[in-house]
């Protein structure tokens, strides 16, 4: 090990090797082949300190990976295979597993939420009283439902638009989609709030048929769908970083109030410039 550059670096490059997802053994044995052109199965057990009965399977391991090679089938010589075409190629196959692992989970996850909520509706016995509120302080759950009513959107969507975001509803390719599908989409927003970059995107919602003001300050976030359901997000007086705690509704007479409350502001509001103002004159 004394030739891979001293103790001191072989030390670091091992750990990151283990971080990377290399064992123990695989990762100093990587480390010792890099140094030498090739190595015997039993004496690179020698010089990487690995069991003998071990190094067999650590080598077929490496290979696997892509990160060692047999270079004489004859007598199995082991070459190390360079770093630079070894690791990003090891990244891009872990990438592609962890992504198509996720795919089987959500997968997975699809279904058995609709048999829990099976058994959820029969535990619940129908009906709560409060059924149509429901608090949601978990930023990916507030932007789940988000997604969910949005995509679900028929006739009217409205929103008052301010950070930090769940989704950002102009970043978000579901509004896009709702107002190419004739919906009617409304955003309010904070001016303070809108940089160059925002105000491009303005400019490409605009192209739609998105309508859009701005007005200095927003009470909270809003959304409304179909005047019937939605979300209101108030920011935590507590907290000193920005948390928002949604409550999710779907109730006609709560649906009505955020609609009126929406239009009250939005008669206050200028339409909003779509100019990045380095480019205005």
């Amino acid at each position: 090990m004394a030739d891979y550059q001293g103790a001191a670096e072989f030390q670091g490059s091992w750990r990151r090797l283990q971080q990377l997802g290399l064992n123990a053994y695989e990762s100093r044995s990587y480390l010792v082949l890099l140094g030498h052109p090739r190595f015997k199965a039993l004496e690179l057990a020698a010089r990487a300190h690995v069991p003998r009965q071990k190094i067999y399977e650590v080598l077929d391991s490496l290979v696997e990976k892509g990160f060692a090679q047999v270079v004489q089938e004859k007598t199995k010589l082991f070459s190390a295979v360079e770093p630079a075409l070894a690791i990003p190629s090891y990244m891009a196959r872990k990438r592609q597993a962890l992504e198509q692992e996720l795919t089987d989970q959500g997968r997975n996850a699809s279904a058995i939420v609709e048999d829990l909520n099976a058994f959820y509706s029969q535990g619940q016995g129908g009906r709560g009283t409060l059924d149509y509120l429901r608090i949601v302080t978990e930023p990916a759950q507030t932007a789940a439902e988000y997604r969910r009513m949005l995509s679900e959107v028929r006739s009217e969507y409205l929103e008052f638009s301010r950070p930090p975001y769940a989704v950002d509803p102009l970043e978000e390719q579901l509004v896009q989609q709702a107002r190419q599908g004739g919906v009617v989409c409304r955003l309010l927003i904070e001016s303070a709030t809108l940089d160059d970059a925002h105000r491009q995107r303005l400019a490409d919602y605009a192209a739609i048929g998105v309508e859009i003001r701005e007005v200095p300050s927003l009470p909270m976030k809003l959304a409304v769908f179909d005047g019937r359901c939605g979300m209101i997000a108030l920011l935590d007086p507590v907290l000193t970083r920005p948390a928002w705690t949604a409550v999710v509704f779907d109730h006609d007479g709560m649906g009505e109030a955020m609609k009126g409350l929406f239009e009250d502001y939005w008669r206050q509001g200028p339409a909003a410039a779509t100019t990045p103002s380095s480019l205005a004159p």
